[in-house]
């Protein structure tokens, strides 16, 4: 019995394809594209959005034609007394709160993959009280939501880094929409 080496079989198959032609192609698209791209967002060309996780205010995201590639950020509105939706999603958050008080309830993932992918919540969450300056930290894929404890608005500056979901962790789960939404 002959023992069959790679490059007996490197130049079998008869599919062709343009792979790399077209990712030159769309680098130089790319590039030309991104000399027009926006340094500088004004407040007049920030998107509101009605989500199902209360007002927000988009700062930097992909659909905005901006030169950053890597980060989406918005700026999340929330009344006294109120709440976010609650969600999770693969990706990292941190938040800084630029005004107001409350806290975030976090049910963490629990994670195991010995035998199988078993993917699960705490059933208990986590409470992390936060005012005007703090930075908080969303781990990926940790359930969480955000309540208003204050007397005023509260308004929160979310910063994810997108690249994750080019990777293929696009997952992004809506538990529980804010109230109104």
């Amino acid at each position: 019995m002959s023992t069959i080496e790679e490059r007996d079989v490197a130049h079998e198959g008869s599919k062709t394809c343009t792979f790399r032609t077209d990712d030159i192609k769309n680098s130089a698209e790319f590039r030309a594209a991104y000399e027009f791209a926006a340094n500088v967002i004004s407040a007049e060309d920030q998107p509101f959005e009605k989500s199902p996780d209360g007002l927000i205010k988009h700062l930097v995201h992909e659909k905005m034609n901006t030169r950053e590639c890597c980060v989406d950020a918005y700026m999340q509105f929330l009344d006294p007394g109120s709440r976010s939706g609650k969600h999770r999603h693969m990706w990292e958050e941190v938040i800084f709160v630029a005004e107001g008080s409350g806290y975030d309830l976090h049910w963490d993932l629990k994670f195991d993959c010995l035998d199988k992918y078993q993917w699960d919540w705490e059933t208990e969450p986590k409470k992390f009280e936060w005012t005007r300056g703090d930075f908080i930290y969303i781990p990926p894929f940790s359930l969480h939501q955000h309540f208003n404890s204050g007397k005023g608005e509260a308004r929160l500056i979310v910063i994810s880094n997108r690249i994750v979901k080019s990777m293929g962790f696009n997952w992004l789960d809506q538990v529980e929409n804010a109230p109104g939404a």
